[in-house]
This record gives C-alpha cells, sequence and structure tokens, in this order.
C-alpha cells in the first residue's frame, strides 16, 4: 500500500506492508537511521520520534497512524537546537556508547518544548520510558538542565579544556552520537543487499536426525539456505576453547536453545524470515543438563568431548585448614548469583561483503582480531582476504566478546557472492549470546579476637553453560578475588566451571568477581558483628597495604589508594544506622601468564597526527583517551589528532576491550609512539615529518597462576574501590558514595560517567535484574522483563577519584570499566543487613521493596 507521510517538513510518499511500523519506514524506506531498533517491544526508547508534538516510540507505532501527522526525528532538528544538544550531552558527559542518545534527545526536545524549565523530578518521570545501560542516568539528567539553561539564554556553550592528561576535553565521537550520524551497522545499506536468518531448535538439548531445506530453497526472495555441510573451513571455534559449532550437523545434538542449524538469505528480511517456517528438522529431544550439580553427577551425559567440567582453579596460601582452628571466629555460607543479561542497547548486527576476492565484514565487537582470526579458519581463507571492521558500538560489558553473527552473515555473503546483514532481534540476542556466570559459592572465613583476618577457604562453582566463551578466565578471577582486597595469610579457594545445556555464560562486567565479591563482603559484616567491630573498622585494619601479599602471593604495590577510598566514604557510612559498605579490587590486564600487547601507530598526514590502533572503542571514551596522552606527550593539540580504531587493514593488533586493560595497554602503546613523534618533533614542525610513522607497543609480561615462584606478577595492576549505600526509612536506596583509586584520571568526566553506569548495574544486580532459566530456556525473552533500572528509580551517586600515581605506564592511568559495578551488590546487601538483620544469601536480594510481585 501507498503511504503519505509528513517527516522533518517534507512530504514523503513510500510503499509499504500493511504491518509495518513507523521505525521500518524510517530507517528501511526514508533512510533516516538517528531512531534505533533496541528492542521492537516499545521499551527502551531508542527509536524515539515526534509525532504530533508527543513523543512517541517508533518501533510500535504502526506507520498508517502516522499519515496526516508531523513527524520529526533527530535528523529535523533545527541547526540550533543540534548545536544546544551536541554541546549540553558532551558536556554534562553525558553519552558513552551513544546508541540510545538520539531517541533521549528527542524526548529532551519534546519535553523542553511544552516546559522550558523542568526539575530533576519532571526529567526524571519524563524518561522513564528510555533505558541506558551506559551512564547511570544521572548525566543525562544534567544534560538536559544544560540544555535547557542554554536555550533559555542563561548560558553559552564552552567548548571543553584542551586535551591533556586530567582535563575534561570533549570527547571527539559525542556529536555524531547525539545527532544520529554516528553508524552501527544496522544502519548500513549496501547495492545488491541481502538479509540473513538463522533457524533453530525450540528446545535446549536434542539429537539432530535430518535437515531438509529443499522447501525453503524455493520460498519467494530466498538466494540460499546453507547447513553444516556447506562450510569451507572449521567448523567449531571458540574465543579460546574450540567447542562451538557455527552450524550443528546432521548426527550432532544441540547444547542449548541458541545453537545454529541453518541460515537463510533472502532479498528482504521478511522473505528470510518466512523461509526459516518452511524448514523441516527431524530431530529426538534429549533431557536437559540445566544445573553444574546434574551435569557433574555419576553417569551424566558428556556434553563435549572433554567432559562436563570445562575447567578448575586453585589458589593456595599458607595453612589455611590449620590457620582456621585457631581462630576465634569462623563463619561458613553458602552464596547463590544468577545468570545475567547484558542488555546492552544495540542487538548485534553484521554486514558481510564480498570485494577483491575476498570478504569485509562490519560488525560491532569488542575486538576485530579475534573475530577476524575465527572467521579465516571458518571460511578457509588466505588471511590476506578477510578484512573486519568495526563500526561503532552499542555497548558491549563483555557481550560482544564471542561470534554472534559475524561467521553466519560471512558464510552467507561467501555462499552468494553478494553482501548480507544479519541482526538479531532482541529475543535472539536475550536467547543466544552468553551471560554473567551464575555461580555458587560456598566460603568459611576466619579471624582472630581483635577481627584480623586469619584464614579463608571457599568453593566456587560456575555454570559456564553450553559453551566455554571465556568461562576458564571468568573462574580464574572470581578465585583470585575472593578474599576481596584484604590481608589474609591463609587461603584455599577452589572453583569449577561446568558445562550445563543452560545459554553459555562468558565475560560480563566484572568478569566473575561481582559473584565472589558478594560472598566475602557479606562474611565479613558476619565477622565485624561476632568481634564487636563496624563493618568499616574491619575493612581499615584489613585492607591492603603496600607489601602485603594478595592471595596470588603477589606482592601488593607501593601505588594502592584502598585505605584511601575506606577514608574518602567513612563519613557516608558512620552517618547512617542504614547503610552498607563493601570493598572491591580488579586486575588491570589479561595476566596469569597470558600474552597482553597493546599497540599504536601514529602517522604524519597533512598536518595532522593519526593515531591507528584496533583496540574497540565501546563508549568508555577510548578514542578520547588516546588523543589526550598523545596530546600530552607532544604538545600538540588535539584539533590536529585524529583517531582510527579497529579495523583490520588499518590498524595493529591492540587485544580485545576487555579486562578494564586498555587505557594502560594501549594508552603505554600509543605514549611511546608519541614519545617518539615528541622526538622528532624537538626544531621541526608536522609538515617537516610529512608521512612519517612512529609505532608504539607495550607488553605486560605476567606470570601463570600456577608459577612456583615465592613473588609472582600475576597482574600489570589493580585498582581498588569502596562504595556505601544508604536506604531511606522505607528500605529504598537513596544515595551511593563511592570512591575509586584510579592511578591517574585521564578525563575526570568519563570516569564519573563510566563509574555511575557502573554502580547502576550493580543496584540493578542486587536489587532486580535476574535471569530465570527453565529446562535450559530463558523465561524472559523481552527487554521489558529483564529488571532494568530507569531513570525514575535511580538514587544520587556522590564519586571520590582518588589519584596515587598508579602504575608506570600510560601515566598513571589503570582501569575502571569492570571494577565499577564489582563492590555495588555486596554494599547493598549490607545496607538490608544493617536494616533489619537478616542475612540475605542469593541475588537479586529478597525481601526488599524492589521485589517483583
Amino acid at each position: 500500500m501507498q503511504l503519505e507521510l509528513q517527516v522533518n517538513g517534507q512530504v514523503r510518499v513510500v510503499d509499504i506492508h500493511p504491518e509495518a511500523t513507523l521505525l521500518e519506514v524510517l530507517r528501511e524506506d526514508l533512510r533516516l537511521t538517528g531512531a534505533k531498533n533496541g528492542c521492537g517491544e516499545g521499551t527502551c526508547g531508542s527509536c524515539t520520534v515526534i509525532m504530533g508534538g508527543k513523543a512517541v516510540r517508533a518501533c510500535r507505532t504502526p506507520a498508517v497512524r502516522a499519515a496526516g501527522q508531523e513527524i520529526i526525528t533527530i535528523e529535523g532538528l533545527s541547526p540550533r537546537e543540534k548545536e544546544v544538544y551536541a554541546f549540553a550531552f558532551t558536556a554534562a558527559g553525558a553519552v558513552q556508547c551513544g546508541f540510545c542518545t538520539p531517541g533521549m534527545v528527542m524526548e529532551a526536545k519534546a519535553l523542553l518544548d511544552r516546559q522550558p524549565d523542568p526539575d530533576e523530578g519532571e526529567i526524571r518521570q519524563a524518561f522513564k520510558a528510555h533505558l541506558c545501560r551506559c551512564t547511570g542516568y544521572q548525566k543525562i539528567i544534567d544534560a538536559v538542565r544544560l540544555a535547557g539553561r542554554v536555550f533559555r539564554g542563561e548560558i553559552k556553550p564552552w567548548a571543553g579544556e584542551p586535551a591533556g592528561m586530567g582535563k575534561a576535553f570533549f570527547r571527539p565521537d559525542v556529536r555524531a552520537k547525539v545527532l544520529g550520524e554516528a553508524v552501527f551497522v544496522d544502519d548500513m545499506q549496501v547495492p545488491g543487499i541481502l538479509y540473513g536468518a538463522v533457524y533453530r531448535l525450540p528446545c535446549a538439548r536434542a539429537k539432530v536426525k535430518a535437515i531438509d531445506v529443499t522447501a525453503a530453497k524455493e520460498q519467494p526472495g530466498v538466494v540460499a539456505v546453507l547447513t553444516a555441510e556447506d562450510i569451507p573451513g572449521e567448523r567449531y571455534q571458540g574465543h579460546i576453547f574450540n567447542d562451538w559449532p557455527a552450524l550443528v550437523a546432521v548426527g550432532e545434538e544441540t547444547r542449548y536453545a541458541g545453537d545454529a542449524l541453518a541460515l537463510v538469505a533472502a532479498r528482504t528480511l521478511q522473505e528470510a524470515r518466512t523461509a526459516l517456517n518452511c524448514i523441516k528438522v527431524d530431530y529426538e529431544e534429549l533431557p536437559p543438563l540445566t544445573s553444574p550439580e546434574e551435569a557433574m553427577a555419576p553417569g551424566a551425559p558428556a556434553l563435549h568431548p572433554r567432559g562436563n567440567v570445562l575447567s578448575e582453579t586453585v589458589v593456595k596460601k599458607g595453612d589455611p585448614e590449620a590457620a582456621l582452628k585457631s581462630c576465634a571466629h569462623v563463619v561458613t555460607h553458602t552464596y547463590t548469583t544468577p545468570f545475567t543479561e547484558h542488555a546492552f542497547l544495540e542487538p548485534e548486527s553484521a554486514l558481510a561483503v564480498p570485494e577483491n576476492g575476498g570478504l569485509t565484514v562490519y560488525t560491532g565487537t569488542q575486538g576485530v582480531y579475534e573475530i577476524y582470526t575465527q572467521l579465516v579458519s571458518l571460511l578457509n581463507l588466505p588471511p590476506d582476504k578477510v578484512r573486519v571492521v568495526n563500526k561503532f558500538v552499542g555497548g558491549g560489558f563483555g557481550g560482544k566478546e564471542d561470534l554472534s553473527v559475524q561467521h553466519h552473515a560471512a558464510l552467507l555473503a561467501w555462499a552468494t557472492r553478494r553482501p548480507v546483514k544479519l541482526t538479531w532481534t532482541r529475543r535472539e540476542s536475550i536467547l543466544c549470546h552468553p551471560k554473567r556466570h551464575a555461580m555458587t559459592i560456598t566460603m568459611k572465613t576466619g579471624c582472630d579476637e581483635k577481627g584480623n583476618l586469619v584464614a579463608l577457604v571457599a568453593d566456587l562453582v560456575a555454570d559456564t553453560g553450553a559453551y566455554a566463551s571465556l568461562g576458564a578466565q571468568v573462574l580464574q578471577r572470581a578465585c583470585t578475588h575472593a578474599t576481596g582486597p584484604y590481608r589474609i595469610p591463609n587461603v584455599f579457594i577452589r572453583g569449577r566451571a561446568v558445562y550445563t545445556n543452560n545459554p553459555p555464560a562468558g565475560a560480563f562486567r566484572g568478569f566473575g568477581v561481582p559473584q565472589s565479591n558478594f560472598a566475602i563482603e557479606s562474611q565479613l559484616n558476619l565477622l565485624a558483628d561476632a568481634v564487636g567491630l563496624s563493618p568499616w573498622q574491619i575493612r581499615w585494619q584489613n585492607a591492603l597495604e603496600p607489601g602485603d601479599t594478595l592471595d596470588t602471593r603477589q606482592v601488593v604495590d607501593p601505588d594502592i589508594g584502598l585505605k584511601d577510598t575506606l577514608l574518602a566514604v567513612r563519613e557516608a557510612f558512620e552517618s547512617s544506622s542504614h547503610a552498607g559498605i563493601a570493598c572491591g579490587f580488579k586486575n588491570v590486564g589479561l595476566g596469569v601468564g597470558t600474552r597482553d600487547v597493546g599497540r599504536a601507530r601514529l602517522e604524519v598526514r597533512d598536518g595532522r597526527v593519526k593515531i591507528y590502533s584496533g583496540a574497540a572503542c565501546m563508549g568508555q571514551g577510548l578514542e578520547a583517551v588516546l588523543i589526550q596522552i598523545v596530546a600530552e606527550t607532544t604538545g600538540l593539540p588535539a584539533d590536529c589528532i585524529d583517531c582510527v580504531l579497529s579495523d583490520t587493514a588499518l590498524t595493529p593488533d591492540a587485544g580485545c576491550t576487555t579486562a578494564s586493560r586498555q587505557s594502560l595497554f594501549t594508552g603505554e602503546a600509543a605514549r611511546r609512539a608519541a614519545a617518539g613523534l615528541a622526538a622528532a618533533l624537538k626544531g621541526r614542525t608536522l609538515a617537516d615529518l610529512e608521512g612519517r610513522v612512529f609505532p608504539g607497543e607495550f607488553s605486560g609480561v605476567t606470570d601463570p597462576l600456577d608459577s612456583d615462584k615465592e613473588h609472582p606478577v600475576t597482574h600489570v595492576g589493580y585498582s581498588y574501590a569502596t562504595q556505601v549505600v544508604i536506604l531511606d526509612e522505607e528500605g529504598r536506596v537513596a544515595k551511593v558514595v563511592a570512591a575509586y583509586d584510579v592511578g591517574r584520571a585521564v578525563n575526570p568526566l568519563n570516569l564519573e560517567g563510566q563509574i555511575e553506569g557502573g554502580i547502576v548495574m550493580g543496584l540493578g544486580y542486587a536489587l532486580t535484574e535476574d535471569f530465570p532459566v527453565r529446562d535450559g530456556i530463558p523465561v524472559r525473552q523481552t527487554l521489558g522483563r529483564l529488571g532494568l533500572l530507569r531513570s525514575h528509580q535511580i538514587p544520587q551517586m556522590e564519586v571520590h577519584l582518588i589519584e596515587k600515581g598508579g602504575t608506570p605506564y600510560a601515566y598513571g592511568a589503570k582501569g575502571i570499566g569492570e571494577l565499577a559495578t564489582i563492590p555495588t551488590a555486596a554494599a547493598v546487601a549490607g545496607a538490608y543487613y544493617r536494616r533489619d538483620g537478616k542475612l540475605r544469601l542469593s541475588l537479586p536480594l529478597e525481601d526488599t521493596p524492589y521485589m517483583r510481585k
């Protein structure tokens, strides 16, 4: 049918199918891609546009309802509005990944048009239909108020501080994100494009007997249907272990509900998805193993050739069993934590384009080289025939490290010799990608009569789901951080990561440490009660200091700022009887003997400096960090420095954006490259250096976990934090006061935003987010049912940055992306324990005002 729309002051006529949504028409027909498709259910607000003067969710608005209405998208803002919103959201530090931001801007416009001077409460209510997984909302609220002040003529925009260490430098990527100009993969279209779809079974475990794709191949618009026998290279891939089949073959078992059996490429997305219904699979459904206990039971079917235990980690120091017998007080409890969904706002998407006898894959990932290596193997192509290019990444938090859609788009493109785009629906994203590990932790902790910790014995069992992902490495960090940032001379920790038929579990912000932190911090509260100390005091007297040793026997460096963080929050804790406190720490870098290299290359071209690095920027502000480090080192202004990130054809491999490593590792590589440029600039200009290249590389050398050294170096650095959570009289979180040992702050504004976002994520983990699985199938498969916190539910947040100098690298910068969220759940649990004396052993916490009815 034909539809006439009034969009951004123009009359547009389009041919649509009767069920088309306004979002589909805007994005696919009119190519107005500023409105994003984050959920398709009207939950996230990323698709917000203004229709008839009101903010609406375009994904839930039938296109036919828009006829005769004036529609304004982010592209239709006036030049004045674009300048004001770009400034306000930049200056407030309100943008990280940027996927949700255009929708937020349109909500802000609708609000400020009807109420030019809203208070904070009004802004929170206006934004309650929006989700942001990055920022924690407070800086978005600040941005709206700032924009209002500019529109009212109270202030004029400013330009931010010059680039350099410790400066509130305006991130160069923000303007494009605010105005919807930043290109995410699903925004892309190319000539001759096909659309991909994936066939899966409706159960978690099944024996595949036959796959018949004959009817699917005959459907209108279908160009190709692929099964396992069509894969030209190695079918099994994986981030660490090659245990995950790109397509399950006839005769094999599926291991979870997200396993792919067949792929379809068609001229339209509707045709591809329709063809899936014509694929016939003969299969025998088998009883799934849905818990580690079932999987480890005698006689349990082996889900993988190596058996059902993926890995085991043991950490030992001193003689803990003998030491426990000498303790004045010993507490033992078992703690459980759930799977958690990452809920990044951009669903996974990839566009594979055959060109120059090879394949270019555009995607949003945390590591282009990790994806590249697996695609070369899967396609059986020469390495120079595969290229992976990162577009803007709409959030990751660990959930975009594994292959998801890239390999399937690549297989279809290679088979058809045409471009293929494959984008998951929100349901597919929730169903398929790895989650935070569910864990069961039994911990015995003892102290002397004065409250000094003496010994800790712990057993950790992690449900790693159907495939390894990074399960072995997550288990390691959970174990090596299970003592918390405390001096404990006698330790024995055993951990096991176990395969089940649940969704895979892998990297998630904190990488196993939020789980074990919840246990150790709860144990400390009980020991404090037994001894008669305050929760603050027991942490103070056991806090690590320079020269102490971690449970891995690594000696603590002089730059540790843990006690400084405790002092920063002491008054906030002691001022309320309903306050909880927790400390946390997190490694920087991969560590434990793993090869870990950051790389950057500077090139002088056309009077400018270009920074090339394969590091992924997911919204954490890495581009700004690298520019600031180069500016600090060379003295050059930021307006002559550009950053090129994540393209295997252009940028050196800087490793995956994980383990809070990029600011230190790639930051130090950029500093070293910039030092070479600075030396060459003495007595010269950039014009004199035209064409010169300055490489930089930093390798963090560490020892393996089983090192026989007396004091091995497990990681090149650690960051530390303390959080205080204060409840109001009704038992709701009223305020969070957080202090972070950041080494040295590259950009304090960006750091605060990351920390606030991490705190809100931790609050959700503690109070509202759950991910129940029944028979291996996620029970909640929509974004709106995940329990994600929204703007009107967020408490006040007060952030203290502690700068102790940091490591000798990257001017002392230490990553805090993961640390930001680690202590929060334990601090919340401590607050409720002090309020009602009830020990809560599971997350999300029971008997709170946040519990679902």
